[in-house]
């Protein structure tokens, strides 16, 4: 561990077979005061591994003698703690799916690059790294001190306790932080969820079936756990941007919208972008809810990206959300009305859907779900209440005028009153209740 410590620090490495890719990210890095490294071999850059700490690795996937996924599969072993960017120019998803799994690399990025993006993804890969290596002192600090514990003399019995009890509670905090990070994921994303549900003109339960289905294709895709967790959520969240529309843009289908409504309906992933940015720790549902409507040969939009350009979990979700959407629009009944929803997909293989995710969406056993609990919270009408429930969100009515406020406990008075203005109008309420 010494001798890893006093190798000189590098930030980045960056390695490519192409002179004029590594000059390029050298200008690029240096004039944004960022330390640099190249290989043009992945022989080398092994050895240099050993020589030099990096706090990121670019490494392309198409090199002579080693690829990409090969060397950080090696790489890993030298310097488990380096965050590693894969470059690809290749429009090949099984590729840059070998990567992920057998080279575990944080982030990939296709050439031509955009620089902003590059930077920004190099920058967080510093701090993790950064905060890794601070992590790895904390530890051997602590080491020392059990050390230096075991040498106290017994007539120091309260130090060493007291020292003792200053440890534990260094590890319990950094084990309280890691389970506060993982709590914010999965709470941000249930009340964002619970909002969809809430709403009268949204389906929660298509929500459901959609996630369902990007959990599928991403599991038999052979994803990471990180990557299916994102996909299911993008599933959950694909409509969230429909909240800070009007009604009149999303309670009919969209096929009867006007033009006009029609862009500004298909404006609601850049509206969900905005929306979920001060959560970075759903940057990756963002990026897959705003690339929702791309198509695999480049004519959707926002971007007109084109194949593997497109982020997989964007994929996931079109593909999961187009079918589900035809489902609801098929008159037959039954597995027969999976298959003909399927059936309007497959006319699309390789122009709106990948062909391997339809490949992939044809052989799951589909069922839809019925559950309407998430989290802490289910749903019901006013005809399911009860005396003594507590009341989740603010109830409104569909002119927006506050009904009920957060935390109401019903009685008799207040279901009569609801189940009476529900009787009057022609959806039931969507009442969110606390479990």
């Amino acid at each position: 561990m010494a001798k890893q410590l006093n190798k000189e620090h590098i930030q980045v490495l960056c390695i490519d077979d192409d002179e004029i890719v590594l000059r390029t990210l050298v200008r690029l890095l240096t004039a944004n005061n960022l330390s640099v490294k190249t290989s043009l071999s992945p022989i080398e850059a092994l050895k240099l591994l050993d020589s030099f700490t990096f706090d990121v690795i670019i490494c392309d996937m198409r090199m002579p003698g080693m690829d990409g996924a090969d060397f950080f599969a090696q790489a890993i072993n030298i310097a488990p703690d380096t965050q590693r960017i894969l470059l690809t120019g290749y429009s090949d998803i099984d590729n840059t799916i070998a990567a992920v799994n057998k080279g575990k690399i944080h982030a990939y990025i296709q050439k031509p690059w955009q620089n902003e993006l590059l930077l920004r993804n190099i920058h967080d890969g510093i701090e993790k790294t950064s905060l890794k290596r601070k992590n790895k002192q904390l530890e051997q600090k602590i080491k020392a001190q059990n050390s230096q514990l075991k040498e106290l003399n017994n007539n120091l019995e309260q130090m060493v306790e007291k020292r003792t009890q200053q440890i534990r509670k260094v590890l319990k905090q950094l084990e309280e932080a890691n389970e506060r990070e993982k709590h914010e994921h999965r709470t941000t994303f249930e009340i964002l969820y619970n909002f969809i549900n809430a709403n009268p003109y949204l389906d929660g339960i298509q929500a459901q079936n959609i996630a369902n289905t990007c959990k599928q294709i991403a599991q038999a895709l052979g994803l990471d756990k990180k990557h299916i967790e994102m996909a299911e959520m993008a599933g959950y969240l694909a409509q969230i941007g429909l909240l800070a529309m009007e009604p009149a843009l999303y309670k009919k289908p969209t096929r009867e919208l006007n033009e006009n409504q029609k862009k500004l309906f298909y404006t609601h992933p850049s509206t969900a972008q905005l929306m979920l940015m001060p959560a970075t720790h759903l940057h990756d549902v963002s990026e897959a809810i705003y690339y929702q409507f791309e198509q695999y040969n480049g004519n959707g939009i926002p971007k007109g990206l084109k194949g593997a350009d497109i982020p997989i979990t964007a994929m996931i979700l079109a593909i999961s959300r187009d079918f589900w959407q035809a489902v609801a629009q098929v008159s037959s009944l039954g597995s027969s009305k999976f298959e003909n929803a399927l059936g309007q997909l497959q006319l699309y293989s390789g122009t709106y859907y990948h062909p391997k995710l339809l490949e992939i969406l044809s052989g799951l056993k589909i069922s839809c779900a019925s559950n309407q609990l998430v989290g802490s919270m289910k749903i019901i009408n006013a005809n399911e209440l009860k005396n003594g429930m507590v009341l989740g969100h603010a109830l409104r009515n569909y002119d927006g005028i506050l009904l009920l406020p957060k935390g109401h406990v019903f009685g008799p008075k207040s279901i009569s009153k609801l189940q009476q203005l529900e009787a009057k109008k022609p959806n039931p309420f969507r009442i969110m209740i606390k479990n």
